[in-house]
């Protein structure tokens, strides 16, 4: 008998642990499809013919955006990059074009008080692209440094050709 008893005592505690469990979808839409705004900023950099352009577009867990160097006497690179948002710091692949090739190298900027600066380090090639070889000796003092501008003012600067 306490057997029985305690038979029905377990089923109904496991049935009661599962009823709880909502089988309907949420009522409001909202709800169901939430759409993420990504937060915006673009930055700039120009001195006598050198102009460097960022636009950064940053989501909950990746950053996107568009680069673009126009320096005198080089190619330019026009391009897009993709990465992470490591504190204050973008680590991203920055796919571009240059001479008629695709390339891809790791860039690296800290956002620090309206100023993007683009950081250096020795770099490295592994699986056809350029990657720093150590992310923490990363130098940024001596970046180029890049301020912000409003994006919608010069959202035609950031069109890639």
């Amino acid at each position: 008998m306490k057997n029985v008893l305690l038979s029905a005592a377990v089923i109904s505690f496991l049935y009661s642990c599962n009823s709880n469990t909502p089988t309907s979808e949420p009522d409001d839409p909202a709800e169901v499809a939430k759409i993420m705004i990504p937060q915006s900023s673009c930055f700039a950099s120009a001195s006598g013919k050198d102009t460097i352009l960022l636009k950064i577009e940053v989501f909950p867990n990746v950053v996107t955006g568009i680069l673009k160097y126009q320096i005198e006497g080089k190619d330019r690179n026009d391009g897009t990059i993709e990465g992470k948002l490591e504190g204050n710091k973008i680590f991203a692949d920055y796919t571009f074009s240059s001479e008629g090739k695709i390339s891809v190298r790791e860039v690296a900027f800290l956002i620090n008080e309206g100023i993007a600066t683009e950081g250096f380090g020795d770099m490295e090639e592994k699986n056809g692209k350029m990657v720093f070889k150590n992310k923490e000796s990363i130098e940024f003092s001596k970046g180029l440094e890049l301020d912000q501008i409003d994006c919608v003012e010069n959202d035609d600067k950031f069109q890639i050709k």
